[in-house]
């Protein structure tokens, strides 16, 4: 009945009629319409004989007004309900909790309304008496109707519901009929074993799949593995790359049936971090697929299950310091510019209201009336429900109906539904999911191998890359990772020089290490220091040697700490299930401390020192904040191998591949093509007879040269730009802007973007000589546009007026602000370039030379500020990355400096720092201790 509701109307609506009420207790014996008064006028006067049908379990609502005569109210509603066969029913109507939530209350519906407080009038609740109260207030005002507060209890006592009713099964009705799917799966599995081993399948694989498969057909989980390999079936089908990651990677079968691409016998990774027979948990698999074709696959389950069997898990989005301070903000009426003063201040992630000293520093006084309030009531909201929004892809598939499991709603987004519980409500009821996941870097490595392929007649797949090129792994020790996956954020391409990896593993372990799991258990450190020599490899018993050898002795995984648990401290498998659930959950229930005394003591009854066991405790205990499954990590850093391979031998596809599959990853298109270039590759600006729709490989001389596209101009449809390939297709080059106009059948707003893209030189016409030629070919619009045009006559052609009109040329550094605006980077001069006179003058030094600096030194260095990052490990320090014409420089901002310079770190695009240079090997920061924008 819900999915009805839900289903005919828009998101975060239910539009219900009182048939579907009716037609619903026809079939449940507990089912009770309650009706608010004036509803039951407005509706049911005219309706007699339905409410006879109904009255069985019609009740109207018995709810204070505190007005001057509520007794006199009550009656009124009473004999409204004794006319209308219907019984009563007692409440407070409550909205919130305490009488101290009535504000926020207010706020919450001004936001829901859109409107400030001022204009909510009667949308705003008309007392404060709408909360919770005690039983005996209850007795009290409804004395006179027992009846009503006897049909509350009625109601109550029969909503004994519990969750273990629900009867959840897996589909089965798409296999193969003649065989059960356990004998299914053992038939793909070994068809993949042997044509991922065509040599003969390894007697130890052969082994762990026996033992996989007869695990699988004991916990009845065929169906799910065979709907998971229709799925990766469907998507090679079409050519989309797809891999499994997760906790899936230590499945064997999984491997087999290529629905994950690592193989975890080599690796030796745990088949119970994903099925376990101890607990009764079902198996979860994550897929990435390309992130622009993953609605092909979205629509084809969709198709196949039907959305009445089929549907996306929800998730609750709650507020954060700057959306509450945003909405509130609207609602108490603050002008913008007071809004944009207290958002400068606010750090994007943080989960607390800018402060009083905050406030203060952008030059609001947090007194006032208005602003007091906002922080007020910003303070509270943050931690609410925002809205209930579609999970990034998990899918749940259903035998039966699933909306007579939970009720179904559309997404905001068209052709797609979805259920109303989380992750952790199907987890709780042991409902089967499937991660339909978007990755941005699979959609670049599929454009790399298209335009390698149609460009240099080489055919790629993620299976032929060829493994372990030491040039590649020269390339990432340098620490020269943008673009490349997982490894361009700053804190890993700090990294990279100090592991050194020279082959997979090292690439599965830089994965993992740079997170807050293995940072805040001090697992970083002692790492390096046994990695370089520099501390002895030691291991205090043969059973963590054989846990933790890989890892030379530091648990860097959650599979290492289940092991810890279990070989050292005498965990059960189940209670190592246990404790890897409490690290995942940390955030959420605190509970992982529960077992700390738990290791602790069986550890030490075991023989190990009392000091050893706390610190191995704090280890794991750091991976609540967030530690990495070992398979994960080997998921993920085939895909770091495989985009490090293609920017190193294919750079210029490389990067056109990052410039089409925008956006994503940490850097701006202006940062990948100055990195392009840096590795000798030639780029070419847009031009419009020369490029394409997207960036696009154009051969020059020997090389491959990269020729920006059309996709690169900030506002121009990808419609437009597709026009113009087609029209050049069909009638060659374009030889002057309204040719191209009448040709391409582009409106003024489209060719203004292209003259201002300096898309016309190619036709020897300039920005302004373009923009000039533009303005002619719309004469109705010239007085608005350009009064000079107010006097001419309409006679004169175009062509006329773009060989006459002799405009003075920009400026070389307002060209270079020109591309900025219009294309998101220059292929001129850096913008820094033109400055540079004046920094040296006032002893501000490049970037360049910060990098050459001694540790030790105090220099002032200026830039653009390209990346800023606050790692939730990094205990409030800030990094900052800044750019100029000679490259770009690391900057660490402590908390103590941040919270001084806080409106600066958060908001200066052009950004000056003093501090000294501190330097580690080849990795080499500047730690601020002034900033100025």
């Amino acid at each position: 009945c819900l999915t009805r509701g839900n289903r005919r109307a828009v998101k975060g609506q239910c539009l219900l009629m009182i048939h579907d009420v009716l037609e619903l207790a026809k079939t449940h014996k507990f089912c009770w319409l309650i009706v608010p008064p004036k509803k039951l006028l407005d509706k049911f006067r005219d309706s007699a004989a339905l409410l006879a049908a109904a009255s069985h379990y019609v009740y109207v609502l018995l709810v204070p007004t505190y007005g001057p005569d509520d007794k006199a109210y009550f009656a009124k509603i009473a004999g409204l309900a004794d006319w209308a066969g219907a019984g009563l029913v007692a409440s407070f109507n409550p909205r919130f909790h305490h009488a101290s939530r009535r504000l926020l209350q207010d706020v919450l519906v001004c936001i829901r309304s859109h409107c400030t407080l001022q204009e909510a009038g009667y949308r705003l609740a008309a007392h404060g008496e709408q909360y919770l109260k005690p039983v005996g207030e209850a007795q009290r005002l409804f004395a006179a109707y027992p009846a009503a507060l006897g049909n509350v209890q009625t109601i109550i006592e029969a909503c004994h519901f519990s969750l273990d009713e629900l009867a959840y099964q897996y589909p089965e009705d798409t296999f193969d009929q003649n065989l059960t799917p356990q004998a299914l799966l053992e038939k793909k599995t070994w068809q993949g074993a042997k044509s991922r081993f065509p040599d003969g399948v390894p007697a130890k694989l052969e082994t762990i799949l026996r033992h996989e498969l007869q695990l699988i057909g004991q916990l009845s989980y065929a169906p799910y593995f065979l709907t998971v390999h229709d799925i990766v079936r469907f998507a090679r089908s079409k050519r989309i790359l797809c891999q499994g990651r997760g906790s899936a990677a230590n499945s064997a079968v999984c491997y087999c049936l290529g629905i994950t691409a690592v193989d975890p016998v080599q690796l030796d990774l745990l088949f119970e971090r994903f099925i376990s027979a101890e607990r009764d948990e079902p198996p979860d698999i994550d897929i990435d697929f390309e992130h622009e074709r993953r609605e092909e696959i979205i629509q084809y389950i969709y198709q196949k299950y039907g959305r009445e069997r089929a549907g996306i898990a929800a998730t609750v989005i709650t507020y954060r310091s700057r959306s509450a301070v945003r909405e509130v903000a609207k609602v108490m009426g603050l002008s913008s510019d007071v809004a944009s003063a207290l958002l400068s201040v606010s750090w994007g992630s943080s989960k607390q209201p800018p402060s009083r000293e905050h406030v203060l520093e952008v030059g609001l006084d947090p007194d006032a009336t208005g602003l007091a309030a906002t922080l007020t009531m910003a303070a509270q909201l943050i931690g609410f429900p925002r809205h209930l929004s579609q999970h990034v892809g998990g899918f749940v598939i259903t035998n039966q109906r699933l909306d007579s499991l939970v009720p179904i709603g559309n997404a905001a987004m068209a052709e797609r539904t979805f259920i109303e519980w989380d992750k952790d409500d199907l987890d709780t009821l042991g409902i089967l999911k499937i991660d339909i996941l978007a990755l941005g870097m699979l959609s670049a490595i599929r454009r790399s191998f298209d335009l390698i392929a149609a460009h240099q007649q080489t055919i790629l797949e993620l299976a032929t890359v060829p493994a372990e090129d030491s040039r590649v792994y020269d390339m990432l020790c340098r620490g020269e990772s943008i673009g490349v996956f997982q490894v361009e954020s700053r804190a890993q391409m700090n990294m990279l020089p100090r592991l050194k990896p020279r082959d997979f593993y090292d690439l599965v372990i830089e994965v993992a290490i740079v997170r807050p799991g293995p940072i805040q258990g001090d697992m970083v450190h002692p790492y390096l220091r046994r990695r370089n020599g520099e501390e002895a490899v030691t291991f205090p018993s043969k059973e963590l040697e054989d846990v933790l050898g890989k890892t030379l002795g530091v648990p860097l995984f959650q599979e290492q700490a289940m092991r810890i648990a279990v070989s050292a401290a005498g965990f059960t498998p189940s209670e190592a299930d246990q404790l890897r659930r409490a690290m995942a959950t940390f955030r959420k229930t605190g509970v992982i401390h529960e077992f700390g005394m738990r290791l602790i003591n069986g550890m030490v009854a075991r023989g190990y020192e009392l000091d050893f066991a706390e610190r191995c405790f704090r280890q794991i205990e750091g991976f609540g904040e967030y530690g990495f499954p070992e398979s994960h990590a080997a998921s993920f850093a085939l895909l770091v191998y495989v985009s490090a391979w293609l920017k190193h031998h294919y750079p210029a596809a490389f990067c056109a591949a990052l410039l089409n599959s925008q956006p994503m990853g940490f850097y701006a298109p202006a940062q990948l093509v100055g990195e392009a270039r840096r590795q000798g590759v030639t780029v070419l600006p847009v031009c419009l007879n020369r490029s394409d729709a997207e960036a696009d490989l154009e051969s020059l001389e020997a090389d491959m040269a990269l020729r920006l596209g059309f996709n690169q101009i900030i506002g121009l449809h990808a419609a437009d730009g597709e026009a113009i390939v087609a029209a050049r297709n069909m009638g060659g080059d374009f030889d002057t802007v309204s040719d191209c106009a009448r040709r391409a059948g582009l409106g003024v707003g489209a060719l203004e973007r292209l003259a201002r893209a300096d898309v016309f030189s190619g036709l020897g016409l300039s920005r302004r000589q373009a923009l000039w030629a533009v303005r002619a070919l719309a004469p109705e619009q010239k007085a608005a546009a350009l009064p000079l045009f107010e006097t001419q006559g309409v006679e004169t052609t175009p062509q006329e007026d773009e060989a006459s009109a002799a405009l003075p040329a920009l400026a070389p550094g307002m060209e270079v602000l020109e591309d900025y605006a219009s294309l998101r980077l220059s292929l001129r001069n850096h913008p820094l370039s033109f400055l540079r006179a004046g920094l040296q003058t006032a002893n501000l030094h490049s970037l360049q030379a910060l990098q050459k600096a001694p540790s030790g030194r105090r220099l002032s260095v200026v830039g653009l500020v390209i990346c800023r990052q606050r790692p939730g490990s990094a205990k409030g320090v800030v990094f900052l990355t800044l750019e100029d014409e000679t490259g770009s420089g690391n900057i660490v901002v402590w908390p103590d400096r941040f919270e001084r310079f806080r409106s600066v770190v958060i908001g200066a695009r052009l950004m000056r720092v003093e501090g000294r240079v501190q330097r580690s090997g080849v990795v080499v920061h500047l730690v601020a201790e002034s900033v100025q924008d």
